[in-house]
């Protein structure tokens, strides 16, 4: 097992590197690329990667917290049953990874690209989703209390039973999407209703 703390790597090239089971505590990578490499079971804490590329490299059961992912790359990575807690991932593309099994405990997850991810069952409550790209996830039955969901791309999204009550909406065409068994306050309940044409009030 290997330990960095307090390191600075930038520009550096970490591909098809053998990082399992390690240990990064504080540490900065920029601009660093760690395609096909090996990570699983690695755990971060504190760390940034700032535009770093992970295309293609395993992270099965890696733990992150409070570490920022910011613009960086997963395109094909796979991230098996990964967490994420209290991170900033904001920017971050996941396009054709694997997340099956991946949990996202609080953070901020603007702008990233989640398409078609299974979310479903999961805690998602205050996570910060702003502009994200969500096209095609499944949230059934997830907690979205208090989230914000502002402009977010919910099309062909699965969200039976999920719960919306106090997320922020903004930006959302409620009537474009299949509510059924979802949770919404009073407030979301009017903005709906008037959406769809009805005249809330005395």
């Amino acid at each position: 097992m290997y330990q960095y703390h307090n390191e600075t790597f930038r520009n550096h090239n970490f591909d098809q590197a053998n990082l399992q089971d390690g240990e990064l505590s504080n540490c900065l990578f920029e601009q660093c690329t760690f395609q096909g490499a090996l990570l699983e079971e690695m755990t971060s804490t504190g760390c940034r990667f700032v535009d770093c590329d992970f295309s293609g490299a395993l992270l099965n059961a890696s733990y992150h917290k409070e570490s920022a992912f910011t613009n960086c790359k997963f395109t094909g990575a796979n991230l098996f049953v990964s967490k994420f807690e209290n991170c900033k991932m904001v920017g971050s593309d996941f396009s054709n990874a694997s997340l099956a099994g991946i949990t996202l405990a609080g953070g901020d997850w603007s702008y990233t690209n989640l398409r078609h991810t299974n979310l479903s069952r999961q805690d998602l409550r205050h996570i910060r989703f702003a502009e994200a790209d969500l096209m095609g996830c499944n949230l059934q039955k997830s907690d979205l209390r208090s989230a914000d969901l502002s402009n977010v791309q919910l099309s062909q999204c699965k969200l039976k039973g999920a719960d919306l009550r106090e997320a922020k909406l903004d930006g959302i065409d409620l009537k474009s999407l299949d509510l059924q068994g979802v949770r919404l306050d009073i407030q979301q309940a009017v903005l709906l209703a008037r959406s769809l044409g009805a005249k809330v009030g005395n």
